[in-house]
């Protein structure tokens, strides 16, 4: 019985081990989608140049303090006036229950 325990434990940690590669995969092909965005170390006033102003500015916060542009398609981060990251929205999925 212990034999098939061990046996099990093995077999399962590799696949466990597998899905998490593949949801990182899934998320890096979905940034690197031909939405532009501001490049990581742009500032502000770049980005509010080449993109217009946001729909929505949220203020900073915490230490450094992080910043939050929200645009249609993606978001926005700053740490102090330097974009830290940019990210895209998910589609909203409705109907579902």
């Amino acid at each position: 019985m212990k034999t098939l325990w061990i046996s099990t434990l093995l077999i399962a940690t590799p696949i466990a081990g597998m899905s998490q590669v593949l949801l990182i995969d899934a998320i890096q092909d979905e940034q690197k989608s031909s939405v532009p965005r501001p490049a990581h170390g742009t500032t502000m006033s770049e980005v509010e140049h080449r993109f217009g102003a946001p729909r929505a500015k949220h203020g900073p916060v915490g230490d450094p303090p992080i910043t939050r542009w929200d645009y249609t398609d993606f978001s926005v981060y700053f740490e102090y006036d330097k974009v830290l990251t940019s990210v895209l929205k998910r589609e909203k999925v409705t109907g579902q229950p």
